[in-house]
């Protein structure tokens, strides 16, 4: 059964418990954050992980979505990018994937569309067919592009596209900053075990209360 770890009344308390209890931090203001340098990606906040009547319901998603509204604010305003992804496969794109769960997101399923509750104005929306954002998309030029050195990365599942995304980031060579409170997976167990994981070599766990207040200051 999956767990709501995560709610609109807990999430505070929660994500600093998680992010206290890690044995490997990296403080937001000793590891370099420079807002002007960074980029926001948004990973997968559909309706098929975010309608309850979807099999693939995360509990606490809904908690997370007023910080990451809140971030994509921030961020907007200091005419900085935000990149939203979709995830849809086809039998010819799906890869593994295709073999491990039991059905596909495609694109004519209404459930694949982001929630219309997310703030999507100016936003730079990338499609993806595997958990990794960069893998087979045009992530990376854009950020290149855009001449973006750091990223900042929110989102579901916390276990598999945000880690995967994550720490593919951090092997193209971007500064990787991890939202403890606007990343959400089913289990309690698998966001703690991400967040152990990223936080030893791949990413620096923050919460997003921490980056606006460094967005909205222009330095951490």
């Amino acid at each position: 059964m999956k767990i709501e770890y995560f709610t609109p009344t807990t999430i505070a308390e929660k994500s600093k418990q998680l992010l206290d209890t890690l044995p490997t931090k990296r403080s937001l203001e000793g590891s370099g954050f420079d807002p002007t340098q960074a980029a926001l990606i948004v990973l997968d906040m559909q309706k098929y992980f975010l309608d309850p009547g979807s099999h693939a319901y995360v509990p606490s998603a809904a908690a997370i979505l007023p910080g990451i509204q809140s971030l994509i604010q921030a961020f907007r305003k200091q005419n900085l990018p935000i990149i939203l992804t979709r995830h849809l496969n086809t039998h010819e794109n799906a890869g593994q994937m295709a073999n491990w769960w039991a059905d596909l997101i495609r694109e004519q399923d209404p459930a694949s569309q982001l929630i219309p509750e997310l703030d999507q104005l100016q936003a730079i929306r990338i499609e993806k067919s595997q958990y990794d954002a960069f893998l087979d998309t045009n992530l990376n030029r854009h950020l290149n592009e855009l001449n973006i050195a750091q990223v900042v990365i929110a989102g579901v599942l916390t276990h598999l596209c945000c880690e995967t995304t994550a720490r593919s980031a951090f092997m193209h060579g971007y500064k990787v900053y991890f939202l403890v409170d606007g990343t959400a997976t089913y289990y309690e167990d698998f966001h703690r075990a991400s967040l152990l994981n990223l936080s030893h070599g791949f990413a620096v766990p923050v919460l997003t209360r921490d980056i606006q207040i460094a967005m909205e200051s222009g330095s951490a």
